[in-house]
């Protein structure tokens, strides 16, 4: 049976939130769906929908609930068949998906670093003692904590934008941002530079966008397997694992990555204290097929090594 492929006439809606970046993230779906099966840009429609998370951004994501708050109006538009599709960043989602949807989509995987962004200082290690540096990550601000608990953190939620302006109006003399980000929104030389994992362990699922569908439409499975990206897919398997057994979300400091070495995973997880006063980690290797498997266990042991109390903030 043939593909009722979209028409003009009646597009595939491609849900996103409205933040350039999230724009550009769907504008990438698009592009790629337009390629793989040879259709006018017409034949999709971006339907933008504002989420909890981006409403509220005068208090910390730990206070308003978590990864839900970027997904769930959504999630929402996507059952009720208000759009067909949707593009989210990955480390934006929770481990677990609303009943009658799925996400087995990836596209390629962007650079997983973290951007050191400073309107006036080099790079990371140049940070004067005391320096007042802006995160709303729970993550980043733990990592930092961790190795230069003379810093000074404060509270910096918005999209790339916001956050530069908040620099230039002296905020903070520094900031951190996804390499991924910038690269898709073609501000990679704002960054001094990336920072390498060894020195700061990106989130679980960093530079990844994941597009969701519901359970029972043939027509978006048949396409998006189209521009399914495997490898991304298999990482991704390994380090959502590591997250779901560790009951992972915005409010718990946790790091996760898996890379790919031919035919086989090496995952480095850790988990830290949200401030910074003692991180645990961890390192595996497994064949591919094994991932999710790795995933769940090197999380297990991490539990297992923790010492009483450690896990009361998850």
């Amino acid at each position: 049976m043939a593909l009722d492929l979209p028409t003009p006439a009646s597009p595939l809606r491609i849900g996103t939130r409205g933040s350039p970046l999230a724009l550009a993230q769907a504008y990438e779906t698009r592009a790629r769906l337009m390629a793989a099966f040879d259709l006018p840009e017409e034949a999709f429609a971006i339907v933008v929908i504002k989420t909890t998370g981006d409403k509220v951004l005068d208090r910390p994501l730990k206070e308003i609930g978590g990864k839900g708050l970027f997904t769930r109006e959504i999630e929402d538009d996507m059952l009720a068949g208000r759009i067909d599709i949707a593009v989210h960043s990955m480390k934006d989602m929770p481990t677990l998906q609303p009943e009658g949807l799925l996400l087995d989509c990836y596209l390629p995987r962007e650079d997983v670093r973290d951007a050191f962004v400073s309107p006036g200082i080099a790079s990371l290690t140049d940070l004067p003692d005391g320096a007042v540096v802006g995160s709303s990550s729970l993550r980043r601000r733990a990592q930092l904590a961790h190795r230069r608990p003379d810093l000074q953190l404060v509270e910096f939620r918005g999209n790339v934008q916001t956050r530069m302006k908040k620099l230039e109006d002296g905020v903070a003399v520094a900031t951190f941002l996804a390499m991924a980000g910038l690269n898709r929104l073609g501000m990679a030389d704002i960054a001094r530079g990336p920072i390498e994992t060894d020195q700061m362990l990106p989130a679980v699922a960093q530079g990844a966008i994941g597009i969701e569908r519901r359970a029972d439409d043939a027509r978006a499975a048949e396409m998006l397997e189209a521009i399914h990206d495997t490898p991304t897919g298999q990482r991704l398997a390994c380090e959502r694992a590591f997250l779901a057994a560790l009951d992972g979300s915005c409010q718990t400091p946790i790091a996760g990555l898996a890379e790919l070495d031919g035919g086989t995973l090496r995952l480095r997880g850790e988990i830290l204290r949200p401030d910074g006063s003692e991180v645990l980690a961890d390192v595996e290797e497994a064949p591919i097929k094994d991932g999710a498997k790795m995933g769940s266990e090197v999380a297990h042991r991490l539990r297992a090594r923790a010492p009483e109390g450690f896990f009361s903030w998850l």
